[in-house]
């Protein structure tokens, strides 16, 4: 303790030992985070909102729905667990199995012709002037903002018997074809409407792609004297592999789930040839039977396993840079 009174009055006393200044500080709150986790805050911040809104409307309803699959619902009664014995009902259908085959044809009826169609298209207005260029890619995108419903409905029409199909085949001496009415034409004929609908937009994705190669490619490769189809082969497709990737995953998902096409056109039939799987779902939970909301659901969990086991053995298959980040 400090004796003040042998002090001079007005003489500021010193007081020793550690100052403010040089007392030891504890550390840093920052200094505890992890160092990965200072030098992204900012993305981690940026992305945490769709994360969130992910979790909300994605896995939690996710997971809840493999929740109630395991119970026998009913408007009537309340819940009683039953296990995997919907998944059993479901696997056991042959009708189950029957939409996933039509689903699988009707996606490679589809997706391969959108993706020659959009490659080729693509090609071709890219070697356009700017103006050309504009109203092509106008042109093109006119059937995607095209309701599916009134494509469905157009497509009706030009399938009747006085319709345009008919009077084109009638050209080469054919009779009318009962195009959806008919098991052999019916599931062609759908996937014309979704073919009209879906090449518009791959078709500008492509060309977004194509625009994005480096034309010093191109100009070496015509210097070395390489016509349209080996450019297209050997540069335009290698470099747009992760393009062709994108558009063939969400192509098949997409097709496999059609909906609305089949809905309007042919309600399924003729004998089930059009009877898709989201089809088959829909059909199912407004049987009349209690417990199809529980069928329905579990009918639905199983075809979320099979799309994405899909799309799983594509990434595999086609494998390349991105495509694992993909």
């Amino acid at each position: 303790m400090l004796d003040t009174s042998t002090q001079p009055a007005g003489q500021v006393t010193q007081v020793t030992g550690p100052s403010r200044r040089t007392r030891r500080r504890g550390p840093k709150v920052t200094d505890q985070v992890p160092r990965h986790l200072r030098a992204h805050l900012t993305a981690y911040l940026m992305i945490a909102p769709m994360v969130v809104l992910l979790g909300i409307f994605v896995i939690w309803p996710l997971v809840y729905a493999f929740y109630l699959s395991f119970f026998e619902m009913s408007f009537y009664k309340d819940a009683k667990f039953v296990g995997f014995d919907f998944y059993q009902y479901v696997l056991t259908d042959p009708d189950f199995y029957a939409s996933l085959w039509v689903g699988l044809k009707l996606a490679v009826m589809v997706v391969p012709t959108v993706l020659v169609l959009a490659l080729l298209l693509a090609s071709f207005i890219a070697t356009l002037s700017k103006r050309l260029a504009a109203f092509m890619k106008t042109t093109v995108y006119v059937p995607a903002v095209v309701s599916s419903v009134v494509a469905a409905i157009i497509f009706v029409f030009i399938y009747q018997d006085e319709g345009v199909a008919n009077w084109f085949i009638g050209l080469f001496g054919h009779g009318p074809v009962a195009w959806l009415n008919t098991a052999a034409t019916a599931l062609p004929a759908v996937a014309i409407p979704a073919i009209w609908l879906g090449f518009g937009v791959s078709t500008l994705i492509m060309l977004a792609g194509i625009l994005d190669i480096p034309e010093s490619y191109f100009e070496s490769a015509r210097l070395d004297g390489a016509n349209f189809w080996q450019r297209t082969r050997y540069i335009t497709i290698p470099s747009l592999r992760n393009v062709i990737l994108f558009l063939l995953v969400t192509g098949l998902t997409l097709t496999i789930q059609e909906f609305q096409l089949p809905l309007v056109m042919t309600n399924g039939g003729p004998v089930s040839a059009t009877n898709t799987p989201n089809l088959y779902i829909f059909n199912s939970f407004r049987d009349g039977t209690p417990y199809a909301t529980s069928y329905s659901l579990t009918a639905a969990l199983l075809l979320f396993v099979v799309i994405g086991t899909i799309s799983i053995i594509i990434f595999r298959v086609v494998s390349s840079e991105k495509s694992s980040d993909a």
